[in-house]
């Protein structure tokens, strides 16, 4: 992979870290919950560099971006990336965020529209009901412990400092726990092209997937046959699906192109 860029911007209050590899239109990374830009985007980094500049960035409190002192939210994740966009000049982009980050690109199609081209939801979801059943029951009496471990290492290796991994560990529970629904309308004012894709055995109901991609006026649907993001990154036993991966990305630029 060829970096193109990388650095720091100061965006409310915060530095926050980006990478830029290739070049072209512009498609913005962003990562999920108790992530980093390489650790869920690598394998689509590496397909799709020759055909977009892909803009990745760390959000609050992950990666190599600062922490702040007030809870996560998607909103506040929404204005950072448009803030640090601005810092680089980028006027309007598309958007793949997977996981969280698929919360967070819809936030920013719902607050800030003018930036939007296409959008690409991976993975994501805006009721409570739409996850596994007692996925936020879990989520209640989460610990460290329960953090899966390449998440950690992977923490660790970009920010050698344990009090750090959990502030971030702390902040993100925090969210899900005090997670409430969107209002539908939050998913009917997207009015760019949208992409929803989803694995039949994630962590979000395919049912759920298929209500978000109905409130979108005409955007497309994906449903694979995969895990949490295994059609797009590696797994946490390390176990890339190499077809999987190529057939998603594949996908995604000719909806991006088209």
């Amino acid at each position: 992979m060829n970096l193109v860029e990388k650095g720091h911007k100061s965006v409310n209050g915060i530095k926050m870290y980006y990478e830029i590899y290739g070049s072209g239109k512009p498609l913005v990374l962003i990562h999920g919950g108790g992530s980093s830009i390489l650790f869920d985007y690598k394998e689509v980094i590496s397909r799709l560099e020759t055909q977009f500049q892909l803009i990745g960035i760390d959000l609050q409190n992950h990666g190599m971006t600062e922490h702040r002192d007030i809870p996560e939210t998607f909103d506040q994740d929404a204005d950072d990336v448009v803030a640090l966009l601005k810092e680089l000049n980028i006027k309007k982009a598309s958007f793949w965020g997977f996981s969280n980050g698929g919360n967070t690109v819809m936030q920013i199609a719902h607050r800030h529209p003018e930036m939007v081209e296409k959008l690409i939801v991976a993975s994501a979801f805006y009721k409570r009901n739409g996850m596994m059943d007692g996925f936020f029951e879990g989520m209640m009496e989460a610990t460290m412990d329960v953090m899966p471990e390449p998440l950690k290492i992977n923490f660790l290796n970009l920010n050698p400092d344990f009090s750090k991994l959990e502030n971030m560990f702390e902040k993100d529970s925090k969210r899900m726990q005090t997670f409430e629904d969107w209002s539908e309308d939050v998913l009917k004012g997207i009015k760019c092209p949208t992409l929803f894709i989803s694995g039949d055995k994630d962590v979000m109901k395919p049912e759920h997937v298929v209500e978000m991609w109905r409130l979108v006026e005409d955007s497309q649907l994906m449903i694979l046959p995969a895990t949490h993001g295994s059609y797009m990154m590696a797994d946490f036993s390390g176990n890339v699906d190499t077809k999987l991966i190529d057939f998603t990305t594949n996908e995604v630029e000719k909806f991006l192109n088209n």
